[in-house]
C-alpha cells in the first residue's frame, strides 16, 4: 500500500452534499437521535460457530460476516431500526487493510467494506415511516501512533483512506471515526476521509468520538478538552464520547465537551465497566436514568450504546 500523500490532502469543502446527508444534518438541529447499540454484543448472542466466519482462520472477524452471512448483519441493522435507531453503523469497525490482514484479507479491505455499506443501506430503504441513515463505521484501528506505534501517520491516513473510500461507495450517509484513543490517529483518519471524498467526488457529514479510559484521559493521554481543540479545524458535524466506561463515569467529561463544542455532541456508552468475566452490569433502565440526565441538561445531540448494550 502506497503511503496517502498529504501534500494532495484538501477539505472536500467544494465537493456537493447528498440529500440524506443534508437531512441528517436537518434533524439534528430539530431533535436528539438515536445511534444504535453494540454489535459485537448483538454478534455473540447469535451463537456463531467458525463455518459461519468461513473457517477457523477467520473466526471472530464480524466484518467478514457480510460476505459469508449476510442475512445475520441485516438482521442486526433491521432489528436496532426497529427498535427506534434513527442511524445505524456499518459492520466495518476493523476494515481497514490493516486490521483486516490479520486474517489475509488486506487485499480485500475495500470490496468488503462497500459490501457492508450497501447492505446496511438496503435495510435502511425497507423503512418508510421516517428517514433512517447509515453511519460508516470506521475504528481506530490495531495501532495508536502515540501508544504502540508500528505504523506511519502517512500509512494510516491510507488506511483510513480505503476504508471510507468502500463506505462511500456502498451508500453511507456520514463517516464516524469512532473509539479514537489517539488524537494523532484522529487527524490521520480526518485526512483519510477527506482523501476518500476526493476520490469519489462527494462529501458526507463526519462526525468523531473518543474514548476517555476511567484514568480520565484518552490511551494516548489527551484529556477531552485537548482532544477537541485538536481536530476543531475539521469542522466536523459532531464530536462525543463512547465505549470506555458507562454513562456515569462520562459525566465530568461530557459536560466539559458540551461548553466547549461549536459542533453536535453525541455520547453512546458502554453498559458500564466490564466486571473480571467481562461481563456489564448496567441495565437499560440504569443507563436511561444517566442518558436522560445528559438530555435533560441540554450537553447532546444523538444518544445511543457501546459495549453490552443492545
Amino acid at each position: 500500500m502506497v503511503p496517502l500523500d498529504l501534500s494532495t490532502v484538501t477539505p472536500p469543502h467544494d465537493l456537493p452534499l447528498g440529500e440524506r446527508s443534508r437531512a441528517f444534518q436537518a434533524a439534528l438541529r430539530e431533535r436528539i437521535l438515536v445511534l444504535d447499540g453494540a454489535q459485537g454484543t448483538y454478534l455473540q448472542g447469535c451463537d456463531l460457530t467458525a463455518q459461519d466466519f468461513g473457517g477457523p482462520d477467520l473466526e471472530g472477524c464480524n466484518e467478514y460476516l457480510v460476505v459469508t452471512r449476510p442475512e445475520i448483519v441485516a438482521g442486526m441493522h433491521r432489528d436496532y431500526y426497529q427498535a427506534g435507531s434513527d442511524v445505524v453503523g456499518t459492520d466495518t469497525f476493523g476494515s481497514t487493510p490493516l486490521v483486516m490482514g490479520e486474517y489475509d484479507l488486506a487485499d480485500r479491505a475495500e470490496e468488503i467494506t462497500e459490501a457492508a455499506a450497501r447492505l446496511a443501506r438496503g435495510v435502511a430503504a425497507e423503512f418508510s415511516d421516517r428517514p433512517r441513515w447509515v453511519s460508516g463505521s470506521m475504528g481506530p484501528t490495531t495501532r495508536a501512533i502515540s501508544v504502540t506505534g508500528g505504523i506511519s501517520f502517512e500509512d494510516l491516513a491510507e488506511n483510513y483512506r480505503v476504508q471510507a473510500r468502500g463506505l462511500l461507495r456502498g451508500g453511507v450517509d456520514l463517516l464516524l471515526l469512532e473509539t479514537i484513543q489517539d488524537t494523532r490517529n484522529a487527524k490521520a483518519g480526518i485526512l483519510g476521509t477527506w482523501a476518500a471524498m476526493r476520490d469519489v467526488e462527494t462529501q458526507v457529514p463526519l462526525l468523531l468520538s473518543g474514548t476517555i479510559e476511567p484514568m480520565g484521559s484518552m490511551l494516548a493521554g489527551q484529556g477531552i478538552d485537548a482532544f477537541y481543540t485538536s481536530i476543531e479545524h475539521a469542522s466536523p458535524l459532531s464530536v462525543g464520547l463512547n465505549c470506555a466506561t458507562g454513562p456515569e463515569f462520562m459525566t465530568d467529561h461530557l459536560r466539559t465537551l458540551s461548553a466547549m463544542a461549536r459542533s453536535f455532541v453525541s455520547v453512546y456508552p458502554n453498559a458500564g465497566l466490564p466486571d473480571e468475566m467481562g461481563q456489564y452490569s448496567e441495565t437499560p433502565e440504569m443507563m436511561s436514568v444517566t442518558l436522560g440526565r445528559f438530555m435533560e441538561s441540554g450537553w447532546v445531540n444523538l444518544v445511543g450504546g457501546c459495549c453490552g448494550t443492545t
